[in-house]
């Protein structure tokens, strides 16, 4: 079959104009024009739309590559019939075995099963009845964090004080009932040294920014306020970084790392972003090129 593209990058109908007056969703544009002109230069026939486009010809790519997805898991029933649909047709960057082993954040307790520090997480089933009390009487932990396992930019992430944890029962007899949660000891370093993301192309690190949250906050996103700064990581901290991208099912052609330091001050797994990571290109000039070598050596 001949297929008109080999790569298509795949957005939401959010971000599909070439212009927006706010600059978080032209930064979002900005980098993937950023990698598309990479990959071009690198003689990849490349295009960019939306997963959801119902004009599109996805047997015309051979590879989809997903990049600022970032409505699926709001739409994670409608995202999955698609997906299923789509891997037939196209191959996946990154592949679907890694996809569907990302999309739940259970895939912590894989990593925690293989070596790599995570923050003292419990993972909840869903339809589980047991309350939030009963789930951590026995854990003497100051504070908290719960969150989905499918969610992202801090979609239902709470963080409460012990004593205040009757005020969350409801929210979370609500959720559980639907989906399944993590409950995690809450990590105090993030509130002044903030969280590291690493990018990783083809196993190696690339480069990384530092995210502080706002004052009075402890999600770093920066819609939630939070801003980005240049990091420069140690060796220790690259070989951490690589370590936890070694334990994948399959070696991710590009990841990020979210590490932060726990409570006793260790390096620690906070997630790792291996579907539609934002990878912040913006912050070095060359790291759109490194990633396009690396999807280049993974479809040669």
């Amino acid at each position: 079959m001949n297929h008109t593209f080999d790569i298509v990058i795949l957005t939401d109908k959010r971000y599909i104009e070439e212009s927006y007056p706010d600059v978080y969703s032209q930064n979002v544009v900005n980098e993937d024009m950023a990698i598309l002109k990479a990959m071009e230069s690198a003689g990849l026939r490349t295009t960019r739309t939306y997963w959801d486009n119902p004009d599109f010809d996805w047997g015309s790519a051979l590879y989809l590559l997903f990049r600022s997805t970032w409505d699926y898991f709001d739409r994670f029933d409608e995202f999955s019939t698609w997906l299923e649909k789509v891997s037939r047709q196209s191959r996946l960057i990154n592949p679907a075995q890694l996809i569907y082993w990302n999309i739940d954040k259970f895939y912590l307790r894989d990593i925690s099963d293989l070596g790599v520090r995570i923050p003292p997480t419990l993972f909840v089933e869903k339809g589980t009845h047991t309350s939030l009390a009963g789930l951590t009487s026995d854990l003497g932990w100051e504070e908290y964090v719960i969150k989905p396992a499918i969610s992202g930019a801090a979609r239902h992430t709470y963080r409460f004080l012990a004593e205040d944890m009757p005020q969350y029962e409801e929210v979370f007899s609500e959720l559980i009932a639907g989906e399944r949660m993590l409950i995690q000891q809450f990590q105090h370093h993030i509130l002044t040294k903030g969280e590291v993301a690493f990018m990783v192309f083809g196993g190696r690190y690339s480069h990384a920014v530092q995210k502080i949250a706002r004052k009075g906050d402890f999600r770093v996103q920066d819609n939630f306020g939070g801003t980005v700064h240049h990091y420069n990581p140690s060796k220790n901290e690259i070989e951490f970084v690589e370590k936890t991208i070694s334990s994948c099912p399959l070696m991710p052609v590009y990841a990020r790392v979210d590490a932060l330091w726990d409570n006793n001050g260790d390096l620690c797994l906070g997630e790792m972003e291996i579907i539609e990571p934002e990878l912040w290109f913006r912050m070095d000039t060359e790291a759109a090129v490194r990633f396009t070598e690396a999807v280049k050596n993974y479809i040669s």
